[in-house]
């Protein structure tokens, strides 16, 4: 059940990182940074079920390895490079925009 909570979560940050650049592509860096921090939280609520994992491990608890671990953490990884890509668009699309407008 847990990796299933994580993959939701790193399913919604990457929608809003998504959501956010779209934003930005527009003209409403308001609304990107918001969807940029809602994404934030569903990403660290995601990290922060993965470690509780990692430290129940780390104290003895048998966690079982699956195919469905394996891709939770792949969710995580996606979800953490859409984030760092989709900051990067924005910072770009910030700059077309002063640049558009003389500044």
């Amino acid at each position: 059940m847990q990796c299933v909570r994580i993959i939701t979560q790193a399913g919604l940050a990457r929608s809003d990182y998504i959501e956010a650049v779209h934003k930005a592509a527009a003209g409403d860096f308001g609304a990107a940074e918001e969807l940029m921090k809602e994404g934030r939280c569903q990403f660290q609520e995601g990290h922060r079920i993965h470690v509780s994992m990692i430290q129940r491990e780390s104290e003895g608890e048998a966690i079982p390895f699956s195919l469905l671990l394996v891709h939770t953490e792949d969710q995580l990884l996606a979800a953490e490079q859409f984030k760092i890509l989709s900051e990067e668009l924005i910072n770009s699309y910030r700059r077309i925009n002063r640049l558009e407008k003389g500044e």
